[in-house]
């Protein structure tokens, strides 16, 4: 379990990203939870991966913009 923590902490929120993505796709196409003979599996929480998703995209949009009011230009009309 410590090896997967660390492996989390070393994601960068992109890669965080693609990983909740297919853990959505997985929820959405095979299902919240399956058993096969006496061994059950539960997906994560459809809307915890969905906030995480959110949280992830604010968190690269972030990193992918510049500065605030980054290539702003101002000008000054005056009266005739």
């Amino acid at each position: 379990m410590a090896e997967q923590e660390t492996q989390t902490a070393q994601l960068t929120p992109a890669e965080m990203l693609t990983e909740v993505n297919t853990a959505i796709y997985k929820v959405l196409v095979g299902g919240q939870s399956y058993q096969i003979g006496s061994r059950k599996l539960t997906r994560a929480d459809l809307s915890l991966l969905r906030q995480m998703k959110n949280d992830l995209e604010a968190q690269v949009n972030a990193e992918n913009q510049g500065p605030l009011l980054d290539n702003t230009y101002v000008a000054f009309f005056e009266g005739r």
